[in-house]
């Protein structure tokens, strides 16, 4: 089931969109705090995001251009500003597509499904995963937190897909080594060592403490 996110200050406009969607099937959210709307699209997670223009404290442009630092999702906007100005200038913010107000909910729908189908008929996997609001984005290995990304390297990305496939669950250091090793590199104890090192260094000056956790003897843990 996919999850829309609507960005529209009118709340009857995105009432009627939302029951009209659920209808089809959806999972959909309004926004409610227009003065953080990346913290409720990172806890919200949609597939698509329907993006008015006028939006109180900052307008559509300033967030479909936030939203593109985190993310590659569809991004249609929906406005009465329709002069061709405010068309280029959504799209060149990163928007994927303009609907102009007023529009017909079976035009919209029928938008929606097939953005839906261009952006994931060949790609249904989900490229996030969340921990007590550390989201790794698995597509371009990073990690965000409080709206700040955080670049991984490459044995840093390893490193942390395999806690987070694993969360709740001890990761052995044997296993973490074997992820590590390729044919370019080998990995032994030190280097593991080494690496979980400069990684909670990393987390620990994004604000991200004691996420990593070490079980003496047997291994590392998230989601303890």
């Amino acid at each position: 089931m996919y999850r829309i996110f609507i960005v529209e200050d009118d709340t009857i406009i995105a009432s009627e969109i939302e029951k009209y969607l659920m209808k089809w099937g959806y999972e959909v959210k309004c926004a409610s705090n227009f003065n953080d709307i990346i913290t409720e699209f990172i806890k919200y997670d949609p597939q698509l995001v329907l993006m008015d223009i006028s939006l109180p404290f900052y307008n559509g442009y300033y967030w479909c251009k936030e939203i593109r630092k985190i993310s590659k999702i569809p991004i249609i906007f929906i406005s009465s500003a329709k002069d061709n100005m405010n068309i280029l200038m959504a799209i060149s913010m990163g928007g994927d597509d303009f609907i102009s107000k007023p529009f017909e909910l079976s035009v919209l729908s029928a938008k929606i499904q097939a953005m839906l189908r261009r952006s994931y008929s060949y790609n249904e996997k989900n490229n996030y995963k969340e921990y007590k609001g550390v989201l790794f984005n698995t597509s371009d290995a990073s990690l965000i937190y409080k709206e700040e990304k955080i670049e991984l390297t490459k044995n840093e990305f390893k490193i942390i897909q395999i806690l987070f496939e694993n969360i709740g669950e001890i990761v052995s250091r044997e296993q973490i080594m074997k992820k590590l090793w390729d044919n370019e590199c080998f990995v032994d104890d030190n280097t593991l060592t080494v690496n979980i090192t400069r990684l909670r260094k990393k987390l620990e000056n994004a604000g991200i403490k004691d996420f990593i956790k070490t079980k003496k003897g047997l291994g590392y843990i998230i989601g303890e």
